[in-house]
C-alpha cells in the first residue's frame, strides 16, 4: 500500500498510507481535487496577487498582503523550520507535492472558476501553507481595533472607548465546551462546539480522517495547511480551540524621512536607521497595475501611511506624515507554530496534546483537551508579547523605548468547574492577555444549559448548538417596559405589549424575533445618527482594508446593550431614542419572520454563475449560542456563523458527530458540494464512520 482514498456517503475523504509524508502528499492532492479553486483562491491572497484576476475589488487586501510582508514572513518561517524541525518542513513538502501533482496533471479541470476567471492552476512553494496560514489569521487578533479607539478617543474622548467596547465589538468568536466523564453516561468525556467565522463557499473547514501506522486522526482541516490543527480526535485523545482574544499584535507611529540612499526611521535610541524599502507591482484585472511601495523598519513592515503619509500625500500643517508599523509575533520569530502539527497527530493522551501547544504560535488560541484516561486540559496556547500596557489599546510612538516588546507572557491555564469548561470568547483564562472579548451570554448559557442534567451524551449536544436565546435583548426590552402607555400610540403600544411578551429566542419562523430586530436597527441607527456620536461616523484617512473597524454603525450595533445600560451616554435621551424607534416599527412592521430576512450570506471569491443560490434564511444572532452574526442596524443578512460543528465522544470514536455548512466538495455541481447544508440548517450532525468496511474506495495513490 502506498496511498488509498476512501470517501464516505457524505463525500468526506478518509485517507490511508503508509507513513506520515506519503498520507501528507495524498492530503495535499485529496485538497487540490475538492478544493482547487478554494486553495489557489488562498495562495493568491496570501502573496498579494489575487486582484490580477479578481478585480479592483481585491486590490485593497492585495496591497496590505504586499506592505505586511505575509509572503516573506512565511518563507521565514518555512527556512526556520528546515534548520529548527526538518521533519516537519519534510512533511510540509509533501503536502506541497501533492497539491502540485495534481494542478500540474490537470486534476482541475471540473473546478468551472477557473475557466471564468482567467486563471491557470500555479505552483506551490514548500512555504506556500506557511503562507496560507497567515494569511487567514493575520487580522484575527483585530489589531485595527487600535486605530477605532485612537479615532474615538480624538473625536469623543477617553471615556468613550469602554462605551463601545461591549467586550468585543464586532466579534462572533467560536463556542467550544467540555464534559469530563463524571457528567457523562458513558463515564467519558465529551468536547463539542462551533468556530465561529465568515461563512465562506467553499467551507474554511476540511473534513477529513488521515491514518498511517503511527496515527489515526479525524479532523477539521483547513484547507491549503497540512495535518488536522484545531479541532481533532485520534481515537484516544481529542482537542479542540477558540479563540483567545488575546492582543499580541502592535501598532508603531514610526518618524520617516527619504535619505539619497532609501528611507530612515528614528529609534528608540534617537538614531535615525535605514528602513528595508523597494517597490512591488500589482497586477489588477482591467486596470492599470498598481505601484506599492514596501517599508519596513526595526519595528515592522508600515502597512499604514509612508514617508510622506497616507497614499495621496495629503498632511495635515504641522503634524508629522502619517506613518503605521505593525509588529506581529511570526515577522519577530520566524515561527508559525508548524512545529505544533505533527505532535498534535501523534498524541496518545492530553500531556501529548499540551506538549504539542506548547509548540503553537498563531493565532493565540484557549484549547482544550480531553482523553480515555479521564485527563483533561485547558489552557491558553500561542504568543502574547510582553509590553506596555499602552501597546494594547492604541498606536504607540515607535521613537520612545518604553513601547518595546520585553519577551513573552507565560501563558495561562485553568481547570474545569462541576466537571464542566466552556470557553466562548468570553474573559476566561485569557484574560490578562486582551483587552476586548466577546459578551458572556453565550458562556453562560452554556454553562446554564449544561447545568440541567447530571449526565450528558454526545447526541445531546445538537441542542446546546442550535440554543436561540437572546440574553443580550434585555436592555432594549427593559427599556421599552419602561415606557408609559399613554406616551404611545395605540399600534406602538400593542407592539411593545407583544415584545415584552416574547420569549427571547431568535427563532428564523418567529415574528416576535423579527420585530425585535426591526426595532433594534431603528434604534442603532437612530443612536448612530445623534449629533453627539455623528462625528464619529467618518473614519480617518487610512487604507480601505481598515475601514470594517472603523464604522461607527456596526460598533453601535454590537455595543448596544452597553449604550443602554451606561449611566450616560453624552447627553443622548435614550427613552426617547427608544420610542422614536417603536413607533417608526409600529407604524410599518415587519411583514414576515426572523428568517426572511436574517439568511446567510457566504462569500465566494466569485459569484456563482447561473441562477444565484436561494440561501436559506437562519435562526439565531449574534450573542447566541447559535451565533449567526447580522450587523445591527446596517443588515440582517449573517455573513459569520458557525463554519463548523463537532462532538467529540472519547467513549467511542465512532460515535462522534460532525457538520459543515455546505459540504466535502468545493466544486460546484458535485454531490456533495452542499449536501450537509439541510444537516447544518436543522442542527443535526453527520455521523463520523471510522469502519474501512462502511467507506467506499475511490483510488490508489
Amino acid at each position: 500500500m502506498t496511498g488509498e482514498i476512501f470517501r464516505d456517503p457524505w463525500g468526506i475523504p478518509h485517507l490511508r498510507a503508509d507513513g506520515a509524508n506519503e498520507l501528507a502528499r495524498l492530503q495535499g492532492r485529496v485538497t487540490a481535487r475538492d478544493r482547487a479553486w478554494q486553495i489557489e483562491v488562498e495562495r493568491h491572497r496570501a502573496q498579494g496577487t489575487s486582484a490580477a484576476f479578481l478585480g479592483p475589488e481585491a486590490l485593497a487586501w492585495d496591497r496590505f498582503a504586499r506592505r505586511a510582508r505575509l509572503t516573506d514572513t512565511a518563507r521565514r518561517c518555512f527556512t526556520a523550520l528546515e534548520r529548527e524541525d526538518p521533519e516537519t518542513a519534510e512533511w510540509v513538502r509533501a503536502y506541497v507535492a501533492g497539491v502540485n501533482e495534481v494542478l500540474a496533471s490537470g486534476g482541475t479541470a471540473s473546478a468551472p472558476e477557473f475557466g471564468r476567471a482567467g486563471l491557470a492552476p500555479g505552483h506551490w512553494e514548500p512555504w506556500t501553507p506557511l503562507a496560507v496560514w497567515l494569511g487567514t489569521h493575520i487580522l484575527f487578533a483585530g489589531f485595527p481595533a487600535k486605530l477605532w479607539r485612537e479615532h474615538v478617543t480624538t473625536l469623543l474622548g477617553a471615556g468613550a472607548v469602554g462605551l463601545f467596547a461591549a467586550d468585543g465589538p464586532g466579534t462572533s468568536g467560536s463556542n467550544g465546551w467540555l464534559v469530563a466523564g463524571e457528567r457523562t453516561v458513558t463515564g467519558h468525556a465529551v468536547i463539542a462546539g462551533d468556530p465561529h467565522r465568515f461563512i465562506e463557499d467553499p467551507g474554511v473547514y476540511q473534513q477529513i480522517r488521515l491514518s498511517c501506522p503511527e496515527f489515526d486522526v479525524v479532523g477539521l482541516a483547513v484547507p491549503g495547511v497540512p495535518g488536522i490543527a484545531h479541532f481533532g480526535h485520534t481515537g484516544t485523545v481529542a482537542w479542540a480551540i477558540t479563540n483567545a482574544m488575546a492582543d499580541y499584535q502592535d501598532l508603531y507611529r514610526e518618524r520617516l524621512r527619504r535619505t539619497g540612499a532609501g528611507v530612515e526611521a528614528l529609534g528608540p535610541d534617537g538614531t535615525w536607521r535605514r528602513a528595508a524599502r523597494h517597490t512591488e507591482t500589482i497586477e489588477v484585472a482591467g486596470e492599470e497595475p498598481v505601484e506599492v511601495e514596501v517599508v519596513e523598519t526595526d519595528r515592522g513592515p508600515v502597512v499604514i501611511g509612508g514617508p510622506e503619509g497616507l497614499d495621496d500625500g495629503v498632511t495635515e500643517p504641522g503634524v508629522p506624515p502619517l506613518a503605521v508599523a505593525l509588529r506581529y509575533p511570526p515577522r519577530v520569530t520566524a515561527d508559525l507554530g508548524f512545529g505544533a502539527l505533527l505532535p498534535l497527530l501523534r498524541a496518545r493522551r492530553v500531556a501529548d496534546v499540551d506538549r504539542a501547544a506548547d509548540r503553537w504560535a498563531e493565532p493565540v488560541n484557549v484549547i482544550m483537551a480531553a482523553d480515555t484516561d479521564g485527563d483533561t486540559l485547558h489552557r491558553v496556547a500561542g504568543r502574547v508579547p510582553v509590553r506596555a500596557g499602552a501597546n494594547r489599546t492604541r498606536i504607540v510612538p515607535a521613537w520612545e523605548p518604553e513601547y518595546a516588546w520585553q519577551g513573552w507572557h507565560e501563558l495561562p491555564r485553568d481547570g474545569l468547574t462541576d466537571g464542566v469548561a466552556v470557553m466562548a470568547n468570553q474573559r476566561g483564562p485569557a484574560a490578562p492577555l486582551g483587552v476586548e472579548f466577546a459578551p458572556p451570554h453565550r458562556a453562560e448559557r452554556i454553562t446554564t444549559l449544561l447545568g440541567r442534567q447530571s449526565r450528558w451524551s454526545a447526541a445531546d449536544m445538537a441542542a446546546i448548538h442550535t440554543d436561540t436565546h437572546l440574553a443580550s435583548a434585555a436592555p432594549l426590552l427593559d427599556h421599552l417596559a419602561a415606557l408609559g402607555a399613554g406616551d404611545l400610540t395605540g399600534s406602538a403600544a400593542a407592539l411593545r405589549d407583544r415584545l415584552l411578551r416574547w420569549d427571547r429566542h431568535m427563532d428564523a419562523d418567529s415574528a416576535d424575533a423579527a420585530a425585535f430586530a426591526a426595532v433594534r436597527t431603528a434604534l442603532v441607527r437612530r443612536l448612530a445618527a445623534h449629533p453627539a456620536l455623528a462625528a464619529a461616523a467618518t473614519p480617518p484617512p487610512c487604507p480601505d482594508i481598515f475601514l470594517p473597524w472603523l464604522a461607527l454603525l456596526p460598533r453601535v450595533g454590537y455595543a448596544l446593550e452597553h449604550l443602554l445600560v451606561v449611566e450616560d451616554l453624552f447627553g443622548i435621551d435614550r427613552p426617547a431614542a427608544v420610542r422614536a424607534a417603536l413607533e417608526e416599527v409600529a407604524a410599518e412592521p415587519p411583514a414576515g419572520t426572523w428568517g426572511d430576512t436574517h439568511r446567510l450570506a457566504p462569500w465566494r471569491a466569485l459569484p456563482p454563475s447561473g441562477t444565484p443560490y436561494d440561501e436559506p434564511g437562519l435562526s439565531g444572532d449574534h450573542d447566541c449560542v447559535l451565533c449567526t452574526s447580522p450587523v445591527p442596524g446596517l443588515t440582517d443578512l449573517a455573513a459569520r456563523g458557525p463554519a463548523a460543528r463537532y462532538v467529540w465522544d472519547l467513549a467511542r470514536r465512532e460515535d462522534s458527530r460532525w457538520v459543515v455548512p455546505h459540504g466535502a466538495s468545493g466544486v460546484p455541481g458535485s454531490p456533495h458540494h452542499r449536501d450537509q447544508q439541510p444537516l447544518w440548517l436543522a442542527g443535526d450532525l453527520a455521523p463520523v464512520i471510522t469502519d474501512w468496511a462502511q467507506l467506499t474506495k475511490e483510488t490508489d495513490v
